[in-house]
């Protein structure tokens, strides 16, 4: 692994969204110092998003192959 274990963390909350189903977050910090190893500027911008989200029947069908 690329990382020491004191160069990433990671977090998990979960609660019930406003649609009433549980959902669940994570939160993936890394040290500034171990990105530029790979090369990466910790201070580069996020991703954003490119296109349009795939249609429903994508998600759908991706949920019932994860149960």
């Amino acid at each position: 692994m690329p990382f020491a274990p004191d160069e990433i963390g990671w977090h998990h909350a979960c609660g019930i969204g406003a649609d009433g189903h549980w959902h669940g977050w994570f939160d993936v910090r890394v040290a500034p110092d171990a990105l530029r190893r790979l090369g990466l500027h910790p201070d580069q911008r996020t991703a954003g998003v490119d296109g349009a989200s795939p249609p429903g029947w994508w998600h759908a069908a991706a949920e019932r192959r994860a149960r």
